[in-house]
Order: C-alpha cells, then sequence, then structure tokens
C-alpha cells in the first residue's frame, strides 16, 4: 500500500484531525450543525487513516487494485479539502470580540458582520460530512475489503515496519543519533577509493593536452547508479586548477539549450584571478537577454586560444550535444572534454574513436567486482558484523549487481539497525522474494528503492518526496529544507527537543540512509548542502507525482498533469519551444505551497485567489511583476516568505498583515529598511536580510525589536539612527542567532560611545538568555585618522561577558581579542580578525577545549595603511613568522597542556597570509587546512600535523612550491 502514497500524507491525516479538534471548541461552531458535523468528519477521517495503515500491512492483492486506489485517492482530496476550509476559517471570521467596553456592541457587530460568512462555512463543512459520508459508503458498496492479518507474528518485513511506525518516530537508532555528524565529514567529499583505478587510468590519458595543445573529449558511459557522475567530478577537482576557465552544466531530458549555454558562459567568465575576501567584485552581467546566437558567439570568444575543461553531465541525445560542441572551440590551449551518459550510442557518436583515437576516448564504466563491492558496503553500514552476516552479505551484494547506488541505498537501509538480527533477515527476505537480476535494470533499482522506502516513517517518506520540488543537480540547502518542512507543518514536537532539531534528525536520517549525499560542509561539522542522484530523484517524482503531493512544471522529467487541485508547485525552468504553457491548465486556486527557480513568467498572472498559500520561495528570480508585493500582502496564511537574491527595494507596509509569517528570507536584495508595521508579525522566527560579501545590512529599527518570536536576527546594520533602538533590542530574549555586518562610525565619539555603550550591554542582556551565536562585522569605515575607536575594541570591558556562546565572529577593525575568549568552555567556532593573529593569541585561544574550528578573516577592502603595519608588527613580534605552538607550560616541571585538542578545521580566508609554522605535535586532531589568499608568505612544518587529511588552496596564482611542503601520499591537496 505505500505503492499508493499512503506514508507521504498519513502525517498530514494526523495533522487535519488535530485540526478538527481544535475547531470543535471554537465558539462560532454554536451555528447550528456544524458541531455535529466537525465531530462526525474527525471520526470518519480517522476511522479511514486506521484502515488505510491496516490495509499497508494487510495480505492480499490490494496493493494493485485499481478500486482500493481511486478510493484511497478519494479520502486523500476530500483530506485535503477539510484542510482547506479549516485553513480559512479564520481569515473570513476574523478575530471574535472578548469582553472590555462595549463588548455587546462590539459583539453584535461581529455577528452581523460575519453572519453570511458563517453561513457559507456552515454549508461547506456540511458538503464534506456528506462527502466523507459517501466515500466511507463508496468502500462497501464497491467492494474495497477488509485486509487480512498479516501472517506470522505481526507481519514482519519493510512494510509492516513502515505502518506500524506509521505517524509515529523514526528507528530507534536515528532517534538517538547525535545531531553533529561525524567530525571526519570535516574533510568534505573524498576521493573515491573503489574507482582510483578509473581515476588514475583516464587522469594519465589526460595529462598532456597543456603539452600537445590538443582538445581531448571523453565519453563516460555507463548505467544509471555507476558512478559515472562521481567520477567525472573526480576528474573535474583533480585537474581544472591548471586550466584558464571551466564549466561544469547538466543536460535532462527536456533541454533548454539556451538555459545551458547561458550557465557555460556565466561559468567561463567567472574570474580565476579574484583576491579571495574581496568585497568589490560585482556579480557578472546579466545576459538574460542574450539570443543562441550572441552566446554562443561568446562563449567562443572567450575559450578562444585558452585552456579550458568542460564537464557536461548526463547527455541524452546526440543532438544535444551537438549544440554544445559546435560552442567550444578546438582551436584551444589544450582543453579537455568530459561528457557522460547512459547510452552508448550517444557516447559513440559524441566521441568517435575511429576520429584522432589519440583526442577521443570513449570509456565504459562496468559494475563493481566482489571485493570493491563488499568495500563500499561496509564503508556506508560501519559496524556491520562481517563474520555473522557474511551469507546476507554476499546474498545483498549479488543482489545489488555491483550497481553502486543500489549497494549505498541498501546499506543504508541496514545502518538503520546494524545489531538486529530480525532486520537483517527482513532486508535480505525482501531482496530474496523481488525479482532482481544479476545484471541489474531500471526496474531492478526501483524495486530496491521501494524496499528503503518503505522500511520508513511516513514523517520521513513526506520529508522525502519534499525533495522532489528542486531541479535535478541541485544543491539543497539544510536550513532552507528544514525551515520549509517546519513551515509545512511536516516536523512536529518530540519530547526534549525543539521543532528545528526534530527536522535536524530527519534530515540527518536522509544522509544515514543515503538517499541524499553530502556536498557543502559548514564550519561546525554539519552538512551545509545535499544533492540528490539523478535516478533517486526520479523516482522520488514518480511518487510524488502519483500521489499529487507536488506538481513540476519544467522539471527534468516529464510528467503529467494533474487533472485535480495543485496543492504544491514548483516551477523549475521555463518552456520556450511551446506557446501554451502547462500551468495555465492547472487548478491553482487550492495552492498551499508555491517554488519558481527562475521567473514568474511561467506564471503570467500571478494567483489573487490564492489565499491559503502557506509557502512563497522566489530565490533568485528576477525581473519580478511590479504588484507581486502588494498580491504577497493579501496572503495572509503565509508562513515561510523567501524572495532572497530578487530585485525587490522595499516591502509594502501591509507586510505587517501577514501574522502567520514565520520566515521572512530578504538577503541579497536592495531592502535597506523595513516598514514600522513589521511590529505585527509576532510569529515571526526567523528574519534574514543583508548582504553579507558586500557587507550590507538591514537597518536596526523598533519594529524589529517588537518581534518577540525571534530565533534568528541575520544581516542587521548599525547606524546613528539605531542609537534609541539598542535600549530596546534586549527585549528579544528568544534570539539565539544575531549577525551584525555593518556598524556606521562616521559620528563624533561621544555618539559613537553612546552607540557602543548601548549596542554591549544589549549583547550582554542577549548572552545571559538564548544567544548561542554572535557574528559582528565592524569594518565601515576606511579611516584611519578617527579619533575614537572600533567597537571591537571595545567588547573586553563586557561586565558580563558571552561566555556561553557556541558560535562568535569578530572580523575588521580589531587589534586585540577581548580577554574573557579563554573563558568561553562551549565555544566550538571562532571567527577572528586576521589583524589579531600572533603567536600568544595562538595560546590563548588554543585552551578552548570543545574549539572545533577556528577562522581567520580579512576582507581586501580592509587592508589599510593601518592593517598592513598590525599585520608586520604581529609577525615581527612573533619572530618572523607566526609560530604555531603545540602545548603550554613549562616542560622542565612536567606541567603541559595540550593546544587545541578538539580542533578539527583551520581557515585563513585573506588577501595576504603571512609567514606560518607549525611546531611538532600541533594542533593533533586538524583534519582540513584552507588557505584562500591572494599572497602567500609560506607554509612550514604540515608534516607535523599528524591528522591532517585535507590542504585546500584558494589562489590566484599557482601554488605548487606550497603544496611540496606536504610529503605525505595520504594528503589531499586540493585546488579551487
Amino acid at each position: 500500500m505505500e505503492a499508493l502514497g499512503f506514508g507521504a500524507w498519513n502525517a498530514t491525516m494526523n495533522k487535519i484531525i488535530n485540526k478538527l479538534g481544535d475547531l470543535a471548541v471554537e465558539q462560532y461552531t454554536s451555528i447550528k450543525g456544524v458541531h455535529g458535523d466537525i465531530q462526525y468528519i474527525s471520526d470518519e477521517l480517522g476511522s479511514m487513516r486506521a484502515f488505510l495503515c491496516k490495509l499497508s500491512v494487510g495480505g492480499g492483492d490490494h496493493h494493485d487494485d485499481e478500486q482500493t486506489v481511486d478510493w484511497m485517492k478519494q479520502i486523500r482530496d476530500v483530506a485535503y479539502d477539510i484542510e482547506d476550509c479549516i485553513d480559512n476559517v479564520a481569515l473570513r471570521l476574523g478575530s471574535e470580540p472578548h469582553g472590555g467596553c462595549g463588548y455587546k456592541l462590539r459583539r453584535a457587530w461581529y455577528v452581523a458582520t460575519t453572519l453570511q460568512a458563517r453561513s457559507d462555512i456552515a454549508a461547506e463543512i456540511g458538503d464534506l460530512k456528506l462527502r466523507a459520508q459517501h466515500i466511507g459508503e463508496r468502500r462497501v458498496r464497491y467492494g474495497v475489503t477488509n485486509p487480512e492479518k498479516p501472517k506470522g507474528s505481526g507481519g514482519g518485513g519493510a512494510a509492516a515496519k513502515s505502518a506500524s511506525g506509521a505517524g509515529h518516530h523514526p528507528p530507534a537508532s536515528f532517534r538517538e543519533r547525535d545531531r553533529l555528524l561525524p567530525a571526519s565529514l570535516v574533510v568534505g567529499t573524498n576521493e573515491p577509493e573503489v574507482m582510483k583505478d578509473d581515476i588514475g587510468e583516464l587522469v594519465e590519458w589526460l595529462s598532456d593536452v597543456r603539452e600537445t595543445k590538443k582538445t581531448k573529449i571523453l565519453a563516460i558511459v555507463g548505467f544509471g547508479g555507476l558512478g559515472k557522475t562521481t567520477l567525472a567530478m573526480a576528474l573535474y577537482r583533480k585537474l581544472t586548477e591548471q586550466y584558464d576557465s571551466r564549466a561544469l552544466v547538466q543536460m535532462s531530458h527536456k533541454l533548454d539549450s539556451l538555459e545551458l549555454l547561458r550557465s557555460i558562459l556565466e561559468q567561463v567568465r567567472m574570474p580565476r584571478d579574484q583576491g579571495y575576501g574581496s568585497a568589490s567584485a560585482d556579480p557578472l552581467r546579466q545576459i538574460e537577454g542574450f539570443t543562441e546566437a550572441q552566446i554562443k558567439s561568446k562563449i567562443k570568444n572567450l575559450l578562444k586560444k585558452k585552456s579550458y575543461f568542460i564537464l557536461i553531465d548526463d547527455v541524452w541525445s546526440t543532438s544535444s550535444w551537438q549544440n554544445i560542441s559546435d560552442t567550444l572551440p578546438r582551436e584551444s590551449q589544450g582543453s579537455i572534454i568530459v561528457l557522460t551518459t547512459r547510452f552508448r550510442s550517444v557516447a559513440d557518436a559524441c566521441c568517435p574513436e575511429e576520429v584522432q583515437p589519440e583526442n577521443n576516448r570513449v570509456y565504459t564504466l562496468k559494475p563493481l567486482t566482489e571485493e570493491k563491492s563488499e568495500r563500499i558496503f561496509l564503508e556506508r553500514a560501519p559496524g556491520a558484523d562481517r563474520e555473522n552476516f557474511k551469507d546476507k552479505i554476499d546474498l545483498i551484494l549479488k543482489k545489488c549487481g555491483g550497481l553502486p547506488l543500489a549497494i549505498v541505498v541498501v546499506a543504508g537501509l541496514l545502518a538503520s539497525n546494524l545489531q538486529s538480527k530480525s532486520h537483517w533477515e527482513n532486508v535480505t527476505t525482501s531482496l530474496s522474494s523481488s525479482a532482481l537480476e544479476s545484471e541489474l535494470t531500471t526496474e531492478g533499482v526501483t524495486q530496491i528503492l521501494d524496499l528503503c522506502y518503505d522500511d520508513s516513517s511516513s514523517d520521513y517518506q513526506t520529508c522525502l518526496l519534499y525533495l522532489s520540488l528542486f531541479p535535478k543537480g541541485s544543491r539543497i540547502s539544510r536550513k532552507r529544507l528544514i525551515r520549509r518542512w517546519i513551515a509545512e507543518g511536516f516536523i512536529g514536537n518530540k519530547p526534549g527537543k525543539t521543532v528545528e532539531e526534530a527536522g535536524e534528525d530527519y534530515f540527518n536520517e536522509l544522509i544515514d540512509r543515503n538517499m541524499v549525499r553530502p556536498v557543502d560542509l559548514s564550519s561546525n561539522g554539519k552538512v551545509k548542502n545535499i544533492q540528490v542522484h539523478d535516478m533517486i530523484l526520479e523516482y522520488i517524482m514518480s511518487k510524488s507525482s502519483e500521489d499529487n503531493f507536488i506538481t513540476v512544471v519544467g522539471g527534468h522529467w516529464l510528467t503529467k498533469t494533474p487533472w485535480n487541485r495543485v496543492r504544491r508547485l514548483s516551477i523549475q525552468s521555463i518552456d520556450r519551444e511551446h506557446g501554451k504553457t502547462p500551468i495555465e491548465r492547472l487548478r491553482l486556486s487550492h495552492l498551499r505551497s508555491l517554488t519558481a527557480f527562475e521567473s514568474l513568467k511561467e506564471l503570467p498572472s500571478f494567483p489573487s485567489k490564492v489565499v491559503i498559500l502557506k509557502i512563497l520561495d522566489l530565490e533568485g528570480c528576477k525581473n519580478l511583476p511590479g504588484d507581486l508585493l502588494d498580491k504577497i500582502c493579501r496572503m495572509f496564511h503565509l508562513r515561510y516568505l523567501s524572495l532572497r537574491k530578487t530585485d525587490i527595494n522595499h516591502l509594502p507596509s501591509r507586510i505587517g498583515k501577514l501574522h502567520y509569517l514565520e520566515i521572512l528570507d530578504i538577503r541579497e536584495t536592495y531592502v535597506k529598511k523595513l516598514p514600522t508595521s513589521v511590529e505585527h508579525l509576532k510569529q515571526l522566527t526567523h528574519l534574514l536580510c543583508g548582504n553579507k560579501r558586500k557587507r550590507l545590512g538591514l537597518k536596526l529599527t523598533q519594529g524589529i525589536t517588537k518581534m518577540a518570536a525571534l530565533s534568528t536576527l541575520s544581516g542587521i546594520e548599525i547606524g546613528q539612527s539605531s542609537s534609541t533602538t539598542l535600549a530596546n533590542l534586549h527585549y528579544l530574549t528568544k534570539v539565539k542567532k544575531l549577525s551584525i555586518y555593518r556598524i556606521e562610525n562616521h559620528y563624533p565619539q561621544p555618539q559613537a560611545d553612546k552607540i557602543y555603550a548601548r549596542l554591549r550591554s544589549a549583547i550582554q542582556t542577549l548572552s545571559s538568555g538564548s544567544l548561542k551565536s554572535l557574528a559582528v562585522n565592524d569594518d565601515s569605515t576606511d579611516d584611519d585618522s578617527l579619533s575614537h575607536g572600533y567597537f571591537l575594541d571595545s567588547l573586553h570591558s563586557l561586565s558580563d561577558p558571552p561566555v556561553h556562546l557556541r558560535a562568535l565572529k569578530l572580523s575588521g577593525k580589531l587589534s586585540k581579542i577581548p580577554k574573557w575568549i579563554e573563558r568561553m568552555e562551549n565555544l566550538e567556532r571562532l571567527t577572528l580578525s586576521l589583524s589579531v593573529l600572533r603567536t600568544n593569541v595562538l595560546r590563548i585561544v588554543g585552551t578552548l577545549t570543545t574549539l572545533f574550528s577556528l577562522t581567520f578573516f580579512l576582507n581586501s577592502s580592509q587592508l589599510s595603511k593601518t592593517v598592513r603595519k598590525t599585520l608586520e608588527e604581529n609577525t615581527r613580534c612573533s619572530g618572523g613568522e607566526i609560530f604555531v605552538p603545540a602545548k603550554n607550560g613549562d616542560e622542565a616541571d612536567g606541567k603541559l597542556t595540550v593546544l587545541f585538542p578538539s580542533l578539527r578545521l583551520l581557515r585563513f580566508m585573506t588577501p595576504v597570509i603571512p609567514l606560518l609554522a607549525f611546531q611538532e605535535e600541533a594542533m593533533p586532531k586538524l583534519q582540513r587546512l584552507e588557505l584562500r589568499f591572494g599572497m602567500l608568505e609560506g607554509v612550514h612544518g604540515l608534516e607535523n600535523l599528524s591528522s591532517l587529511q585535507q590542504v585546500l588552496f584558494g589562489v590566484n596564482s599557482r601554488a605548487s612550491q606550497v603544496a611540496k611542503e606536504k610529503d605525505r601520499t595520504s594528503l589531499r591537496i586540493v585546488f579551487i
């Protein structure tokens, strides 16, 4: 029955039943008959849900019974309509008056003005009751029979497990898992061990390109899930630093050649010699108005007589390849074109080996050997008992047919309960009973994915299917995804955990089950972004479409247009080749979620009648309609609103009418100040604003300080007008994260002292409450002659310092670190201005036993004469080089303390890095060293970092001599 999508919306059924319970106690249900109807509907839905739970584990042929499928869809539709009706009640009736002066008169007026609305609501609820009643009767009339009791004790197996856990928590192993992912993930994407031979062979074949000045074309071909993209990406990471330009694009079934060419142009135009930390570099000039011919011409001109590396992933036809191939000049200075495809005929046509065989090559990926299959299985199921489960592991690997994708998802399934013999038995029994062949087909992969899907809770299934919102190849942000889950109502409260922590659990489960892969990591060791494998994304898109859970327009796979109401809509690209768009045929009156990834051109008239929309995500959309913001302010049910990276420059005063709004994301827009009405956004928990790269913030206003529910306040600016406002900042007692992008200091010292004092007081007050993360950037001027000091230098005078923070970032004008830093016993992440980098500072910071990551940051615009002198003085005072010590204390008396005992990540992100030297045994657990710079004087002692696994160089010139400082074959040197 999971194939019918029950698990994906079982959580929604529970939520609707709870809403009906709340509705039944409201005063307006005193309308004749309404209370009884609501109770009947609630009882009927509860019975239907219980019946479907039984059906999902019952025997017989219910899974494929068309009558049962149709009946279930009727339940789903009426449940959604009931939820729409409930959500619309508050909007149509408004707030009922309660007591006070003139209560009777106000009450009479309210009754009179809402009489028609109350009558309409009563009629709608009556109709819904009849629909629910008829659906219940239809089950009996058309023979949707009761399921048989599963054989055995409770009917083990994946499906039984899913149903028994439906609507409840994930498996125990995931519930109890620590939210902080293993520290080893700080290293990032490793070169796949099972592909080292393939990588070595192809690197050798490509290595002479720069010498011969030829262009080589490599086509990697193989069945979906064999690792074509993984292999191509390994080559891309390993070789691209040698080339002047590079680009990585993905094709699809429905090729949008204009968008593909535009992506290549944007990437090859990216300046490779841009100094790190620069805020002056503007984004690439808009090229949306270019025609296809213009883009092709520009690409040819840019790449002509240059070296380049172009990776084109997932080519589906020779015609689509030819359109791109003609654009890439062959008369280059030695270049590489790599493409991947599932089809041998496409590979042969794109890369004819009979023509210039020394420059064209088709590389066929084959299934893994038994040895490599076992190795990758044990890597993804760490702790598996190889001796006790040898027969079962052998069976699993045989059924997976050497396909890496199948192996890792089954390993992820078993990892949920590795020590349970019954769990191993259930999985192997399900695999044995399936019609899997030694050579896996697409249908065979689908059967394996079905097994993994059915073995999960309904809440997890809902979160998984939600990924179909995002286009193929997208980097999906952890925070964005979890916040959207919460706004949708998918994440419920769990004992002892906040709703955000519960969301983290489901996100980590996606990773642990190998249904997604981490691609970017945060400085705290958590995964920042994930990607979904093409075959998994195609699978979940199919299930999502089947259940009318999400409707995708312009996606990479063709999906049928739903005939019934659309609940969640994802506009992924624009169809330029056909006049009429699929959206024009959709019924959007009941739309609850709208996401657009490119523009709203597919939606010519924004649906003004969409009143129950909860999620509106327009991140990155350009040329928004002029009246859009006013229409948004009439969407009173909005909980999540993202206008990030759009070209808006203001928000209307009516924004304050969005009383249910929880997340407002206006980062990287032109909005500098919010209207005073935002003080009415009493449920707003995350206000995300400003531009971190440009260090521009949103003005701190009185309205913001009245948002009592705020948990995240990120991207604000403290200016002269903020003096009075700062006195009220301490009212935000629930703020856990505070980020200040800019502090103005172009005013007399007395006024500056007053502002600084109030800001310090606010920080002290917030730190004594919920504040766990503080970021302050103080570099708003390059004037080195100011009579007063900078704010960061005044922090040492805090009477009650924020010693309980977990993350602290002090960037900009900073001449000394606050003394209280050494008392921060819970600090995990620390970012400091490079201007304080001295050996004695490292000795102080090194005593922080919980410190996970340390970053020294300096923007190129901050590199004034005074800062340069400070850097030179720091180096001189440290004996000519910045010495990284290993221990503190006196060796003679044996009282030595190991410094940086927990540090895994060390980063330098500055235009200039002074000479660095690591003492023997320094930073014993450091795994990753990042050096992003314009100029590096040198690094010594890398061989003394015993746990170091990865060094990343981000440079504007070659750094091969620096790389030679580390002579250990296990170390990965990566240029970025």
